[in-house]
């Protein structure tokens, strides 16, 4: 059995996977690298992956699948995963030796011990295209470090310091056991992939390494601010999943159910600057949708986020109330560094 396994969803990433894949080769037998083909028509993307497979048939598996969206090839690589933790890497990102050799020994020396570890948390690096000074996502200030420790111990989050997909390695049995599924042709799954799970997480361990380096700065990127805009349903269909898929008000951790209620709050104020910053008649509506569904949906959740800092600041009425909404947003932007 191997001791990690990577899924690399692809889609048309020829110009740029093969600096993913090398970067996760150092990594030898521990790991199995599965490089998930979603479909792509308009380059070389099927055959990079099946040369990497053929030169490295223990440790690289080439996955091809109709198109089916980033969570569908997600959904693929968790299926095929053979190792007892599970790591996703965008095809566009990659990560650092130095740190990976870390995570790798620390995986090692916390399996087979007397507490299982459910999931290991590591900064990432935004390598964000022009800018000298790298944003690094630290969480320090917040959670134990060298140590297994519980929800119990994990401090309060601040606003913008969240753990995201490029933070985290969950133990494969519990991805399945939780049910974890991922909505095909849909961006932004990874909100859920990170979510989902959460409840179901008991024991954690915090490396205080840069692993994980995000690249950003393409414009076709799902991060982007004018395609964020563009994608806008299947933002709100993830927020809307991330609503349902837990009640928060019966997860007993105060300090679980704080944190799943801020990343619920930051996530619906993505949706809702979007749909503003769109300026347009039909996405005004559908912000006013959206909050007539959370809502409908669960009165007490809709008041915990309309009366949260974010929250209010988002739904001031009127275009000056939107225009300082924007202004909001601009200064979290800066602060987050997503688009």
């Amino acid at each position: 059995m191997k001791l990690l396994s990577i899924a690399i969803p692809c889609y048309n990433s020829a110009a740029y996977m093969e600096h993913c894949i090398e970067s996760l080769l150092p990594g030898g037998e521990d790991v199995e690298i599965i490089i998930v083909d979603d479909g792509s028509t308009k380059d070389n993307t099927a055959q990079i992956a099946d040369e990497y497979a053929e030169k490295y048939p223990t440790i690289v598996k080439a996955v091809h699948q109709e198109n089916g969206g980033h969570g569908q090839a997600v959904n693929t690589g968790l299926k095929h995963a053979t190792g007892i933790y599970f790591k996703v890497v965008d095809s566009d990102d990659w990560v650092d030796l130095e740190s990976y050799k870390k995570v790798l020994a620390t995986l090692r020396e916390l399996t087979g011990g007397d507490t299982t570890l459910d999931m290991l948390i590591c900064n990432y690096v935004y390598e964000k295209e022009g800018q000298a000074h790298k944003k690094v996502m630290r969480y320090e200030s917040v959670l134990p470090v060298k140590k297994m420790f519980t929800w119990n111990e994990a401090g309060k989050f601040r606003k913008g310091q969240y753990i995201l997909m490029h933070s985290v390695i969950y133990r494969t049995k519990l991805l399945r056991d939780c049910g974890l599924e991922l909505p095909k042709h849909t961006f932004y799954v990874d909100n859920l992939f990170v979510y989902v799970p959460l409840p179901y997480v008991k024991n954690m361990y915090y490396l205080n390494v840069d692993f994980y380096r995000y690249f950003i700065g393409r414009d076709d990127q799902s991060v982007n601010e004018k395609v964020m805009i563009s994608r806008i349903d299947q933002q709100i269909r993830v927020n809307k999943l991330m609503v349902e898929s837990t009640n928060l008000w019966k997860i007993k951790n105060k300090n679980l159910q704080r944190y799943m209620m801020n990343y619920l709050e930051i996530i619906t104020a993505i949706s809702t600057i979007m749909l503003i910053r769109s300026g347009t008649k039909e996405n005004l509506q559908k912000k006013k949708d959206l909050w007539s569904y959370l809502k409908d949906y669960d009165i007490r959740l809709f008041h915990k986020l309309r009366n949260g800092i974010i929250g209010r600041t988002l739904n001031l009425p009127g275009r000056s109330g939107r225009k300082i909404s924007v202004a909001a947003y601009k200064i979290s932007q800066k602060i987050v560094g997503f688009n």
